[in-house]
């Protein structure tokens, strides 16, 4: 039998019993939008915690801190410790395997005036070597230190928007131009004591650098400067010290207040810092925060495929009986092309298609109605999952799409359904070739 022969037989036996068929293809229609929209929402929150923990930072990026939580097996709060940071550390890490950069940071204190204006912002001394291999965001203004100039101050989008005047009455704040205003760099001058027969330590802003906005904070808002140049100017501003505050302000930056390290896989992150912890340190990342907020949604995804399973089993059984009766009411047809020397493998393949029909025609159906079901859930759920994810801090919920469905949904659906659908009509498409031509030519209809 050629196969537009079979193709034509098999779409006229569907449509002769219409209701049956339509009753059929309404079953499979929900069994895939069960397990379309189940999925998808899932996806949806795997996708949205992944997307909100990535936008703190990379999620291959471990930090080790000076003072460190100490937790118990639960994830509980036990009590801290201060871990000492050097460049031996630095060193040894750099040997750890699957590591593939290091930066150490000394954090600090500046305040920048422009006029009657100032401003107080963090500063972050970092390795600028290794500012490719952290991501660092592309750049509005100027140019990332390099080996041949590391004097630029790297400013986040946001953190020249807030000067203000302290003498004025109201607080009222204005926005810097470093490239018309004039603007002076300060370390904290309220930190250490300064020596008053010294002229303080003061630098005007040259060779400047500001970043595109990012939506993180540690980006958006702090001052970014390469460690050595750092360590420059604080050796200048620590000789304008007292000298018992000197001393102070020199051993503040023999060590460091915070380790950044990429590695070159996240899935090599637990590995790494496994390894810190044998050698006694404590580290945290964004990939530690992560994986127990996607094996939530993983073990959420696989209950609500599982109820969309179950709707899919039922459509199935639907098929399964659909086609039995119409080997009943065929019976007589079966014989006749038996009769003809109709091949029985031929017999076979026309019930498997029309079963296969049936459920691919509701698959298609049902992902159609699916994307509206999706469209629907993330126009108009935001009340519903708001209470259900209400203790989770993470989750915003006003850019949280609640329901997202891949491109691969959508096809493993329709194949799945269509699968669904032949293999409830394989024991009715065998039993319809085990018919006695001669029993089939007896009986009516």
């Amino acid at each position: 039998m050629r196969i537009s022969d079979l193709v034509k037989m098999g779409l006229r036996n569907l449509s002769r019993r219409k209701a049956r068929t339509a009753l059929t293809v309404i079953g499979v229609i929900i069994g895939t939008i069960s397990i379309v929209v189940m999925i998808s929402i899932g996806i949806g929150m795997n996708t949205n915690f992944k997307s909100q923990v990535m936008e703190l930072g990379s999620l291959t990026t471990i930090t080790v801190e000076r003072y460190a939580a100490i937790t118990d097996e639960d994830g509980n709060y036990i009590d801290s410790k201060e871990q000492k940071m050097d460049d031996n550390l630095v060193e040894q890490i750099k040997g750890l395997e699957h590591v593939k950069a290091v930066s150490p940071i000394i954090s600090t204190n500046a305040v920048l005036r422009s006029g009657k204006f100032e401003a107080y912002m963090q500063v972050y001394a970092i390795d600028s070597s290794t500012l490719d291999d952290f991501d660092f965001p592309l750049l509005t203004t100027g140019s990332y230190p390099t080996p041949a100039n590391n004097y630029p101050l790297i400013f986040g989008s946001d953190s020249l928007m807030n000067f203000y005047n302290p003498h004025s009455r109201n607080y009222t704040t204005k926005s810097v131009d470093l490239s018309k205003d004039k603007v002076t760099f300060q370390f904290d001058p309220y930190q250490y004591q300064v020596n008053e027969r010294k002229k303080p330590f003061t630098m005007k802003i040259k060779d400047y650098a500001i970043m595109e906005k990012t939506n993180n904070w540690e980006y958006d808002y702090m001052c970014y400067m390469d460690i050595n140049y750092f360590k420059t100017l604080y050796k200048k501003y620590a000789n304008t010290l007292k000298v018992e505050d000197r001393k102070k302000a020199l051993n503040s930056i023999a060590t460091y207040q915070k380790i950044n390290i990429t590695v070159d896989n996240v899935n090599e992150v637990t590995k790494v810092q496994d390894k810190l912890k044998e050698l006694g340190f404590q580290s945290t990342s964004l990939a530690s925060i992560l994986k127990p907020m996607q094996a939530t949604s993983n073990m959420l995804q696989m209950v609500l495929g599982g109820i969309g399973a179950i709707a899919m089993l039922v459509s199935a059984i639907n098929i399964a009986n659909t086609m039995i009766m119409s080997i009943y009411e065929r019976t007589k047809e079966i014989g006749i092309m038996k009769v003809l020397g109709c091949i029985i493998r031929d017999i076979k393949k026309l019930f498997l298609f029309e079963a296969g029909m049936i459920g691919l025609l509701g698959g298609i159906i049902g992902i159609i109605i699916s994307y509206i079901a999706s469209w629907g859930i993330n126009k108009f759920g935001q009340p519903l999952f708001k209470a259900l994810l209400s203790t989770n801090y993470m989750y915003n919920m006003e850019s949280a799409k609640f329901s997202v469905i891949p491109l691969w949904l959508p096809l493993v659906a329709a194949g799945f359904a269509m699968f669904i659908g032949i293999i409830s009509g394989y024991y009715p498409a065998s039993r319809a070739t085990k018919i006695s031509a001669i029993e089939a030519m007896k009986t009516d209809g």
